[in-house]
């Protein structure tokens, strides 16, 4: 069982950066793949970025690659969303989640309860 708390949302003008924290509850934290999705109104929930346990590989979304970068501390069992040159259409509600197997774009195991992300422009 793994918990997850997102952190670090918020409003930001168009060009501005924000970092998302995610925290995670658990011994087992280095075992599982963390990924990054997000939900703008009226739409579906959509893959961002993930990681592997090891924090060795990254895979992104073409509309955020170069701009986001996704990483991880497993000493502290967190995983960050740098997110740069922020566009109105980043506003969304962001989630992260988990789980043991990497290639997946959607069907994770656990979930954060989200942290909101406005970009005005």
């Amino acid at each position: 069982q793994v918990q997850l708390v997102e952190s670090g949302g918020g409003l930001v003008q168009a060009g501005g950066s924000l970092r998302l924290s995610c925290a995670a509850s658990g011994r087992t934290f280095s075992s599982y793949a963390m990924a990054w999705f997000r939900q703008a109104p009226g739409k579906e929930r959509e893959f961002v970025a993930r990681v592997t346990s090891s924090g060795s590989n990254t895979f992104y979304a073409p509309s955020v690659k170069g701009r986001f970068t996704i990483s991880r501390d497993n000493a502290a069992n967190t995983v960050y969303l740098q997110m740069n040159s922020l566009k109105p259409e980043d506003t969304a509600v962001y989630y992260c989640a988990a789980d043991r197997i990497y290639f997946k774009l959607s069907g994770w195991d656990y979930w954060g309860q989200g942290t909101q992300v406005t970009v005005s422009s």
